[in-house]
């Protein structure tokens, strides 16, 4: 199982078919073909070895999926970043996992060039811009232009595929290690979990670093269809290009699909080419959801719940039980039921498998589940017990396999489809010389489905503005991951037998009344 074999496929089958759509640019995927061999020998000729993690920092583009497949053609592994880290948080990933070569576009070229010096082993920056190139760097068309076509590696199975950060609970982010046979494994099952045929026309509006983009269009290029590309979520600029690409299919978190609901430019697009739409990341409400059936009266909803460490999905809720009434209704507030090629349990903290309807820590088992976590094996031997990855989620399963959310068992905050562990906020607070101590929580946002909040007791005598604390904070961490929200305390906090903080009990005013302990 190769990833580079579902590329190959697609240029067999359809080779004059169009491959991507971004901007002005167009190519067919005989074009994409030649284009990833010819990026993978370049990449070789400047030092890439078999297994190296290439790093890119971009926004969306074409230019994205030749990456993608390039690297591993080529034998190195992939290592897209988050476009809303600091460049604190760029510099920690890079170092950790050894990158020795970044690509940047316009948008991050500036901070590719700040970060360079802060990362001992990265030697080559490549520009994948359409400006002049930066002194520095290396023009990513030029070294196309160049490169001769370099023969497939073929790396395969369980050899390093991509190394992909995600938050900390130790305030420093995990390098999450996925395979060739996740990747693989995850398309053929995305395919046809999420109804893909021959020829899907798809609209990649959410972030391409996000590895739920990643899977759908390793999914699109296994069916040889178009990937419809544009630079980042705007409401106005996902349905102009609706409008005008005609795409079947696209994914939105929950947060986007808001916001194209609210848009005053919906009720004036032509949506008629969609016939699905698939959400996932947090969890949605019944309200977003309601409004969605009615603002798009010809489109099917489909929710996916997983996590990087799956690569990433884990469970499937389809169309049809995105009902209100009928016999498939009742199923709307769950995340589904495990997709073709997983095992899902809901465990108790002796990793005993629970009764239906009895609330546990939710662990899965299959073929896409990560290899661990880089340079972290004791944090990888609490995650995969027994070759169950244990997600840090609590739900319950019911009679029918339906999983529902309950709660988390990690520390961990969704906000606007992010992941945001507390300990990497309460890290850059504590960084401050007036704040003592903190506690980092999760609170209920209308908008972002859940909003970050933090509790701060300050030194004795010491003074600070809630202004000055987020801007402190931005210096550290990605601004998603800053608090929305701060409150002084004076009284310690409340602290379980073993002396820790017990942030249930800190977060119940907040969440009172609510059905589930998470949104």
């Amino acid at each position: 199982m190769q990833i580079t074999s579902m590329i190959k496929r697609a240029a067999q089958i359809n080779p004059n078919g169009i491959a991507t759509i971004f901007q002005n640019r167009q190519q067919s995927w005989s074009q994409m073909l030649d284009r990833v061999a010819r990026l993978a020998g370049a990449l070789q000729e400047l030092g890439m070895k078999p297994g190296d993690r290439v790093a890119l920092v971009s926004l969306n583009s074409d230019r994205f999926i030749e990456y993608y497949f390039a690297v591993v053609w080529g034998g190195g592994a992939m290592m897209p970043m988050n476009i809303r880290w600091s460049a604190a948080e760029c510099a920690y990933a890079l170092n950790d996992a050894g990158a020795e070569i970044l690509i940047c576009d316009d948008a991050f070229r500036d901070l590719a060039a700040e970060v360079k010096p802060q990362v001992t082993g990265l030697k080559t920056l490549i520009y994948a811009g359409d400006g002049a190139t930066p002194e520095g760097m290396e023009n990513y068309e030029d070294l196309l232009a160049a490169a001769a076509p370099a023969a497939d590696l073929e790396r395969s199975g369980d050899d390093l595929a991509g190394v992909f950060y995600t938050g900390g609970t130790t305030g420093f982010p995990k390098g999450v290690m996925l395979s060739h046979t996740n990747f693989y494994v995850g398309a053929v099952s995305n395919a046809h979990d999420i109804n893909m045929h021959d020829r899907t026309v798809y609209l990649h509006a959410a972030p391409m670093f996000h590895i739920a983009d990643l899977l759908w269009f390793s999914a699109i290029t296994l069916m040889a269809g178009t990937h419809v590309i544009i630079p980042m979520f705007t409401p106005e600029g996902t349905l102009k290009a609706i409008e005008q690409h005609r795409p079947d299919q696209t994914l939105l978190v929950p947060v986007m699909l808001q916001m194209v609901l609210q848009s005053d430019k919906l009720a004036q697009t032509d949506i008629s080419s969609l016939r699905q739409i698939a959400y996932g990341a947090s969890p949605i409400t019944e309200a977003v959801l309601k409004d969605a059936f009615v603002k798009f009266p010809n489109v099917s909803f489909l929710q996916a719940f997983g996590q990087t460490e799956l690569s990433p999905v884990a469970t499937i809720l389809p169309a049809e039980y995105h009902v209100l009434d009928g016999p498939k209704a009742g199923k709307l507030r769950s995340a589904g039921r495990a997709t073709r090629v997983c095992e899902i349990r809901i465990v108790d903290d002796h990793n005993q498998e629970v009764a239906r309807g009895d609330v546990g820590q939710i662990a899965v088992k299959g073929p896409t589940t990560m290899l661990g976590y880089w340079n972290k094996p004791e944090v990888t031997a609490e995650t995969i017990i027994d070759g169950w990855v244990m997600t840090g989620d609590a739900g319950y399963m019911d009679e029918d396999g339906f999983v529902f959310l309950v709660d988390r068992v990690k520390d961990m905050i969704v906000s606007g489809g992010e992941n945001v562990y507390s300990a990497e906020v309460e890290n850059a607070l504590g960084q401050h010389p007036a704040v003592a101590t903190s506690a980092v929580i999760g609170i209920p946002s209308d908008q972002w489905g859940e909003s970050v909040h933090a509790l701060v007791i300050l030194h004795p005598d010491a003074t600070v503005t809630t202004e000055e604390l987020q801007a402190h904070c931005h210096q550290l961490i990605a601004g998603y991951k800053c608090p929305r929200s701060i409150e002084y305390r004076t009284e310690p906090f409340p602290l379980s037998g073993a002396n820790k903080v017990l942030k249930t009990e800190l977060r119940k005013p907040y969440w009172q009344g609510k059905q589930r302990q998470i949104s």
